[in-house]
């Protein structure tokens, strides 16, 4: 996918997305630090802020350490279902950043903590084997790979991760989902994510495909839905919504996530989602309207 097609991806998946919930200024800024005077707390995406891939963005790292410096809040909140919590604290110290565990809110996170109230059950496994098991080793899975029985055999499914998803597998999810249907819960609502060359496809793009093609209803744990920021603000602790933002490169995740929790938003536009490409055309198409548009995290 490019820009333009993920964009209309996400467009027509709108109905399951949070509504719009008010109007924004899209005021333009240079960078984060020009947030220092009126943000307390920032809450940042992973992937086209503070990294594109396996690579910091160029002087972030210091831009964020300055921010900690200057007794801000800072905490990632990401849709990285697919990493172990351990794995990620790995990447993001040799990518330069000093990030506590506990401020690091993810997708993956976010839905064990939900799954905590479920009731046991087998699931199919939508995840890369060779990252391991951590943070789920508590769970029944099965990794879902080309074997029918292993799809029919799961009560339920969890998607966490696509890199080694395949157009096999997927049609024989939706196949054993419309003969059983069955509870599918997905750890990452992103349809892509912006790599070194270009956009990965991850487990929201497959996820909107089976409810299309099933009718069965997915649940989404992750931005833009309000499960991941109840759990970041229940870290927060006290807080002023007004001199919160959600940072992020993406209009239908990171903005429209942080608009509906209540808090301001700021829309990179120089990396990740957009690139530098135009942004205020798709904001002008989806409505959704950041507070600030920084050139760059």
């Amino acid at each position: 996918m490019n820009t333009n097609d993920a964009f209309a991806a996400y467009e027509k998946v709108r109905h399951r997305l949070p509504d719009v919930q008010r109007t924004a200024a899209c005021t333009p800024l240079p960078d984060l630090d020009a947030l220092r005077d009126d943000i307390d707390t920032f809450l940042l995406d992973a992937f086209g802020v503070l990294n594109i891939g396996e690579t910091a963005i160029p002087g972030v790292p210091e831009r964020v350490a300055g921010l900690q410096k200057a007794g801000k809040r800072v905490m990632v909140v990401s849709n990285a279902a697919g990493y172990p919590h351990a794995d990620l604290m790995t990447k993001y110290a040799r990518l330069g950043y000093d990030f506590a565990p506990e401020d690091v809110i993810t997708s993956r996170k976010t839905i064990l903590h939900g799954l905590a109230a479920e009731p046991a059950r087998k699931w199919g496994l939508m995840a890369t084997e060779s990252l391991g098991l951590g943070d789920i080793e508590g769970l029944d899975v099965t990794y879902l790979a080309e074997d029918p029985n292993e799809y029919d055999a799961a009560e339920a499914f969890l998607l966490l991760g696509s890199a080694v998803w395949t157009e096999q597998r997927q049609t024989l999810l939706e196949t054993s989902l419309r003969r059983i249907p069955r509870a599918v819960y997905v750890g990452n609502p992103d349809i892509v994510a912006p790599r070194e060359n270009g956009f990965s496809t991850e487990p929201g793009h497959f996820a909107h495909r089976l409810a299309d093609a099933t009718g069965v209803a997915v649940q989404f744990f992750g931005k833009p839905f309000g499960n991941i920021f109840d759990l970041a603000f229940s870290r927060v602790g006290s807080f002023d919504p007004a001199r919160t933002v959600m940072v992020g490169d993406s209009l239908h995740t990171d903005i429209l996530g942080g608009q509906a929790a209540g808090i301001k938003t700021a829309l990179i536009s120089g990396y990740g989602f957009f690139g530098g490409t135009d942004v205020l055309g798709p904001i002008e198409i989806s409505g959704i309207q950041p507070d600030y548009i920084l050139h760059r995290p």
